[in-house]
């Protein structure tokens, strides 16, 4: 008998798919978890912020330059930070109803 979505992400530990969107980040909790929407929308969305980062920085000077590295970097973790806090929230609101 195959395991359900719902089985296999109640066995997964939450905090291996906290720590694995946080380090390397980018969704790679969710691999874990074998939530694939999730991964694929993580994805997106990086992939956005690095081609817009590209896009917007093409013709910037060194001063700036820093700067679109920083606020590259700064929404890169906030992307880490919010997949991370809902990996561990589906393992928790996947336990209690089940």
């Amino acid at each position: 008998m195959t395991p359900t979505r719902e089985q296999i992400l109640a066995a997964s530990a939450g905090w291996v798919a906290v720590l694995l969107n946080v380090v390397p980040g980018l969704g790679a909790g969710y691999l874990y978890q074998r939530r694939w929407r999730a991964y694929w929308i993580t994805s997106a969305i990086a992939t956005a912020w690095f081609v817009a980062g590209a896009l917007l920085g093409q013709d910037a000077d060194a001063a700036a330059e820093a700067q679109n590295q920083l606020v590259g970097l700064i929404g890169l973790l906030l992307l880490a930070g919010v997949s991370a806090t809902e990996a561990g929230l589906a393992v928790k609101r996947v336990r209690e109803n089940g």
